[in-house]
């Protein structure tokens, strides 16, 4: 499912631009996609449109977020640790904070690599027509190994 997210995202460069649900599966199938994975990463994008057209609830002053027992065992302890490093650094709302987490919750599988979440979050980004700055664009997509540690 995340090829083709990916996928979706390196060919339409915003949401709009993206072809009805029918004629994009054809196009992913003619790419050489699985119809499996076409099909629940359809049903995910159809899942963000929803909760990008919902009202962001941006959560009270001085509240925290507890996530759930299923939240932490979906995410992991590296992507928790990146999701909090996306809010503490305010490039995260609450409010898109919540739909990261919807987004994670709807992966049709058990528990999700970092590089995976970070492919959500950059989905939730390119829905909403917003590109993140460049550093946290490059912290998206780094690879762990060619980084130079100063």
């Amino acid at each position: 499912m995340f090829d083709v997210l990916v996928y979706v995202y390196e060919h339409y460069w915003r949401p709009d631009a993206c072809p009805d649900a029918g004629l994009l599966a054809r196009k992913l199938t003619a790419v050489g996609f699985e119809e499996e994975e076409i099909s629940d990463a359809l049903a995910w994008l159809d899942g963000l449109r929803s909760a990008i057209s919902a009202p962001l609830v941006a959560p009270q002053g001085g509240s925290a977020r507890v996530l759930t027992a299923a939240e932490v065992e979906r995410l992991g302890g590296d992507a928790i640790g990146f999701l909090y490093f996306l809010e503490s650094a305010g490039i995260l709302t609450g409010g898109l904070r919540e739909i990261v987490l919807d987004r994670a919750m709807a992966v049709p599988r058990g528990a999700m690599s970092l590089d995976d979440f970070k492919v959500l979050v950059l989905l939730v980004f390119w829905s909403r027509g917003e590109e993140p700055d460049s550093l946290v664009f490059d912290e998206l997509f780094a690879d762990e190994g060619a980084r130079v540690v100063h």
